[in-house]
């Protein structure tokens, strides 16, 4: 008895055998027999196991079906079609490829918690051992509350980061990036960067900032970022074009929130060569000179453009660039060439002017009823007068100048870019930024994202990465929805059950058995670009 190496020729692989020794009664000589035990480790020298083969009546309980290898062990019906969406979905994005690569021990856990979130909205990940046993997913598997949280917290930032570079180069310098920040609040006492700050909502409750990347053309995201709650939209900018140069963006343009307007980082797009497109407020300096200058020619029939209901027309102006340079201690100046885009919409003057009236309406309110809102401090001072004494009372005087000042722009706003020069191009790019707003509403009310249900730093970077994948399979249901008219007949969550009702029957030795596709929902995987299930 002892082991045994022998070196395959073809491979070049060596391989160890356990050599026993016996005797053969029929032939009267001493023979041998070997058994297989690994292959040996070119470096190490050590030898490695190799898996036992199958037995042959073992064999035949593994069907070749799409679903999954997965050997049939049991008699199981399940719900298949949704799911089988969001496999050629995976495909046709590249998201799955991806997910293998950045985290091949995880990737299958990771498809089947998005493939939940989404089928499951607003339910919690507690809900998924009941979700596991009715629908066949890319895990297969049960993922109780406590492996679920552990797959989250072993999510790596390497990985990540690797995941977006991919995924931003699928459809890099193909279009328009719109990027825009939003709050997500939170009861947590551990979480680092949970801080009091502002929000659109008003939340009184701490919040981190959520940055999310999209695309304009594709409608899908493919970056983020976590962000400190008390960080403001204006200075994001800097780190965002820091990432852009670890992750290889070189030829990025890049949509923004007026939010996101500051000199500095107008200057810090410039000297990143990046091309944007960002809206402005007509109370810059800059910005009132020309629309004075254009007010009038503004509203000619001429610069209407019938699609949009709106009147455009672009200056070429020059911006002051300055950058610092703190290895020469001084200041590099220069002209930059810009485009301003002024509009004119009547549609939207009538709106402002409405929701300025109801605007003014509850500043009064407040202040008459003593319930002041400090986020609102600077409008009760620009527009209105409070005076009080002690015979009169308290006297509450409009500041007509401010309001007639503010009446006179109704309808009009500007966007600035630096590469394009069409007004109406500009304003349908600067449009496109909406889907990351739907996103926002998704992420947070969908995919059950409103409130973080986390309690350490890494189970938040992790479940909000798988959140993340989520958003993109559901952007892409939601934006083929939108290409071929389908919101006329379905609501979102109605075509996902209409799918989800196909089943897929197992039993052992009989395979695997596809349960009926209708007509609907055949022409259903077709508008969205996929074909029906077959086995």
């Amino acid at each position: 008895m002892g082991i045994i190496y022998q070196k395959n020729k073809i491979t070049g692989i060596t391989y160890a055998y356990d050599n026993k020794a016996y005797w053969d009664k029929e032939k009267q000589q001493s023979r041998s027999k070997r058994t297989l035990i690994g292959k040996v480790d070119p470096v190490t020298r050590k030898i490695v196991p190799t898996r036992p083969y199958k037995k042959k009546e073992h064999q035949n309980l593994v069907v070749s079906g799409k679903p999954g290898p997965n050997p049939i062990t049991k008699i199981r019906r399940s719900f298949y079609g949704a799911c089988h969406l969001f496999d050629q979905i995976g495909k046709e994005t590249g998201v799955a490829t991806d997910l293998k690569l950045c985290f091949p021990d995880t990737y299958k856990q990771m498809l089947s918690i998005v493939y939940y979130l989404i089928l499951e909205e607003n339910n919690s990940l507690s809900r998924f051992s009941h979700w596991h046993k009715l629908h066949i997913h890319p895990y297969g598997e049960d993922i109780p509350s406590q492996r679920s949280s552990e797959m989250f917290q072993a999510i790596e930032e390497e990985a990540r980061m690797l995941f977006f570079k991919k995924q931003g180069k699928r459809r890099i310098e193909k279009e328009y990036w719109a990027f825009d920040v939003t709050s997500i609040s939170s009861y947590s006492e551990t979480l680092k960067q949970v801080k009091k700050g502002q929000n659109k909502e008003h939340d009184r409750l701490p919040q981190i900032n959520l940055a999310l990347l999209f695309g304009e053309e594709s409608g899908l995201p493919f970056y983020y970022r976590k962000l400190p709650g008390n960080i403001t939209d204006v200075k994001t900018i800097k780190q965002l074009m820091g990432e852009f140069d670890v992750m290889g963006y070189k030829k990025v343009s890049i949509i923004l929130d007026r939010g996101f307007y500051s000199k500095g980082n107008i200057n810090e797009l410039y000297k990143n060569h990046q091309k944007f497109i960002i809206g402005v407020k007509l109370s810059l300096k800059y910005v009132k000179e020309v629309l004075e200058e254009e007010r009038e020619n503004l509203r000619l029939w001429s610069n209407l453009q019938t699609q949009f209901g709106t009147y455009g027309l672009c200056r070429t102006i020059e911006w002051d660039y300055e950058q610092e340079r703190p290895y020469k201690g001084d200041i590099l100046k220069g002209k930059r060439r810009a485009y301003l885009h002024l509009f004119y919409n009547p549609e939207k003057a009538a709106k402002d002017q409405a929701d300025m009236n109801e605007h003014l309406t509850s500043l009064y309110n407040d202040l008459m009823e003593n319930t002041r809102k400090e986020y609102r401090m600077k409008d009760y001072n620009k527009y209105f007068e409070v005076t009080e004494t002690p015979k009169r009372g308290r006297k509450i005087k409009p500041k007509e100048d401010a309001m007639r000042e503010a009446a006179r722009n109704y309808g009009y706003f500007a966007l600035l870019s630096n590469e394009i020069k069409d007004p109406f191009e500009a304003l349908s790019l600067y449009r496109s930024k909406d889907i990351v707003e739907k996103a926002f509403g998704n992420l947070k009310e969908r995919l059950n994202f409103r409130r973080m249900e986390v309690s350490s730093e890494l189970s938040l970077n992790g479940k909000l990465f798988v959140e993340f994948v989520a958003l993109i399979y559901l952007s892409y249901v939601k934006k083929k929805m939108q290409d071929a008219g389908l919101f006329e007949k379905w609501t979102l969550q109605g075509l996902l059950d209409e799918l989800d009702l196909i089943e897929l029957f197992q039993a052992p030795e009989h395979g695997r058995l596809l349960g009926e596709v209708t007509k609907k929902q055949e022409d259903i995987y077709r508008a969205l670009g996929v074909e029906p299930p077959s086995l």
